[in-house]
């Protein structure tokens, strides 16, 4: 039927209180009662090599705080406390699994991969692999947001969700859960790569002499949960490039990369010309 009826399921009661909400949404039925909703322990198993002891954690975990909104009951929380606590917790495991697996690494390097791997892009490819957001607690607009590209909300569900296994299992638990799902699943020699295309074409302008790049926000559109910007990147005042994104920072880097690539093809086609 809907999709997460296969990893959630909840039961009515009989109440003297009328339900907070029936919300229906593309994505699946939300729950009446969120302190009904059980985990569907083996999927989760599955997906993530993760065995639940205590439930209540994960639950706080998957809720975002637009679910709250749906509901009358003040009691529930969202994951926000999870996910500062998660972020702490991961820094720490990510640096401690980097520090032992690269022993000659200087101090530089090793802040370089770490800064790569919890980054908010590294953390979204982590979510979807374990897919996390088959689990998640959401309002329909956030539903719809997670649904056209916004990356917070798998981020941060991400970190708390590392909070939920350190709070359940121990420090050994988060650590193999971080080890399994996020450091072992990237290529060390990607995240060395720079892919700060911002910082790598002030260097290549400044070094052919043809000044600073200025960045500026032409369009600015889409709903306040889900704005997507538009950036031009100019140098000598003339247009080099065109990113769109989710924030002004995504969208200078993908200026910025349209330009470092038209730069290329026109050093590529003089190259040819010459030759």
């Amino acid at each position: 039927m809907l999709r997460l009826l296969r990893l959630f399921f909840w039961r009515r009661k009989d109440r003297s209180v009328t339900p907070a909400f029936e919300v229906k949404s593309s994505r699946h039925a939300l729950p009446v009662y969120p302190d009904e909703v059980v985990i569907d322990d083996e999927s989760f198993y599955h997906y993530t090599g993760y065995r639940i002891r205590n439930q209540n954690y994960f639950k706080q975990a998957l809720i975002h705080r637009s679910y709250l909104q749906l509901l009358e009951s003040a009691n529930l929380k969202s994951n926000e406390r999870l996910e500062f606590l998660g972020d702490a917790v991961l820094n720490f495991l990510v640096a401690e699994h980097l520090f032992y697996r690269f022993r000659d690494a200087a101090e530089g390097k090793l802040t370089k991969i770490r800064s790569q791997l919890v980054k908010r892009k590294a953390l979204v490819e982590s979510a979807r692999r374990i897919h996390l957001q088959e689990f998640l607690l959401l309002s329909p607009s956030a539903t719809q947001s997670l649904n056209t590209g916004s990356y917070s909300i798998l981020a941060d569900a991400f970190e708390a969700l590392v909070a939920a296994v350190y709070l359940d299992g121990g420090y050994q638990a988060a650590r193999e859960f971080v080890r399994r799902n996020l450091v072992e699943a990237f290529d060390t020699t990607s995240l060395t790569r720079d892919d700060n295309f911002k910082s790598q074409l002030l260097e290549f302008s400044q070094a052919h002499s043809f000044g600073i790049p200025k960045y500026e926000t032409v369009k600015e559109e889409g709903p306040d949960h889900n704005p997507v910007f538009t950036v031009e990147v100019s140098i000598g005042g003339v247009s080099w490039g065109r990113g769109h994104g989710p924030n002004k920072k995504a969208a200078e880097q993908q200026a910025a990369h349209q330009a470092l690539e038209r730069f290329e093809k026109d050093l590529a086609q003089k190259d040819n010309t010459q030759s």
